[in-house]
């Protein structure tokens, strides 16, 4: 069975097994860092529904999974979605005043989402993008939320501007930055005596690598556009960092303390991007980096390069300093010389004449 055979198989069956209460169909769903074929199902009489990837069930099918039960999982996931979606009346998406207190903030790959980008509202961060969303559900065990559009905003008769800055505003609140040390992260999770024996407790002057994302683990590198973050985090760490983008929905922070360089960092995440990350949870393979002297946050590269540029600059400056400590001895000499007594030149005697 080729995909396209597959395709109208499993929709009809579909259809058959979820009753005329729903309405189906197959349509691309455009998102942040992916685009999928998908089968839509809404409930008679709602505008809320869930997108079954079609391409997820297909690759079950080549897996050797037998259609009925590929069949039967889909049918759980479409109904597990449609129970666990939020009661939210549509019709507030018309009220920027109701809504603009559930705006929250993402961080995407520029690149990897140009044309999406052309109808969202965004700012970039270096090579990335903020888009912002209103978030309609958020727990520990799941959320929902919608993208803001150009289209959403001309509705609401709101600017990109005054959509920046409420958000800037309301998704620390909504979503305050989590940052926790690798240690601690491992004693919450094996639990501390575990953790213990293992010999992962750090104590936190020793930490040197963190985690920073939100309560609810989703979005959180979004973390990165909050006012306040780079210094708070600067404060945690203890001085400059690295900041590696582990995806869409956390970072690591790696203090800069003069061992990693940024190389053997972008090394490391172009590897776990492309062997462990979701491509649709990958936010870039760049690495990052925060001065927390003068405050500038840039691409590790940049940074890099400014150091250089400084180092280079200072080794002229020495360079110029130098040359003109030895300029000004030699003229110092000239000028000691040009003023000492001159001795009385001797007498020239007359040459005698022979006879």
């Amino acid at each position: 069975m080729n995909y396209e055979e597959f395709k109208q198989q499993i929709v009809d069956d579909l259809k058959d097994r979820l009753g005329d209460d729903y309405n189906l169909s197959v349509n691309e769903v455009k998102k942040l860092n992916q685009s999928y074929e998908a089968v839509t199902v809404t409930p008679e009489g709602s505008n809320i529904g869930v997108n079954m990837p079609l391409n997820k069930l297909y690759d079950a099918i080549q897996d050797d999974v037998p259609y009925d039960a590929v069949v039967d999982r889909a049918v759980d996931a479409i109904e597990n979605g449609l129970n666990q979606a939020p009661k939210f009346d549509m019709n507030m998406l018309g009220d920027y005043d109701q809504m603009k207190n559930k705006l929250a903030m993402e961080v995407v790959s520029a690149e990897a989402n140009a044309e999406k980008l052309e109808s969202v509202p965004h700012k970039n961060i270096e090579d990335m993008a903020v888009v912002y969303r209103f978030v309609l559900e958020s727990s520990e065990s799941g959320g929902a939320s919608i993208l803001v559009t150009n289209q959403m905003l001309e509705n609401m008769g709101v600017t990109p501007e005054q959509l920046h800055a409420d958000a800037m505003e309301n998704a620390p609140q909504l979503r305050p930055a989590v940052i926790k040390g690798m240690g601690e992260l491992m004693a919450e999770m094996m639990g501390v005596d575990q953790a213990e024996m293992l010999g992962m407790i750090i104590p936190p002057e020793d930490e040197k690598m963190f985690v920073a994302t939100v309560p609810d683990k989703t979005h959180g590198a979004s973390v990165l556009a909050y006012q306040d973050f780079m210094e708070q985090a600067a404060e945690r760490v203890g001085g400059d960092f690295f900041i590696l983008p582990s995806s869409i929905h956390e970072c690591l922070i790696v203090r800069d303390d003069g061992e990693m360089k940024y190389e053997d960092l972008e090394a490391m995440v172009k590897d776990v991007n492309a062997t462990q990350v979701d491509p649709a949870d990958k936010l870039t393979d760049s690495v990052y980096h925060y001065d927390s002297k003068e405050k500038i946050f840039e691409l590790a590269e940049k940074f890099v390069e400014r150091q250089e540029s400084r180092e280079e600059a200072a080794e002229k400056e020495a360079d110029a300093e130098e040359k003109g400590s030895l300029l000004d001895d030699l003229k110092a000499k000239k000028d000691e010389v040009s003023k000492a007594p001159k001795k009385d030149a001797p007498e020239k005697s007359k040459p005698e004449t022979v006879r």
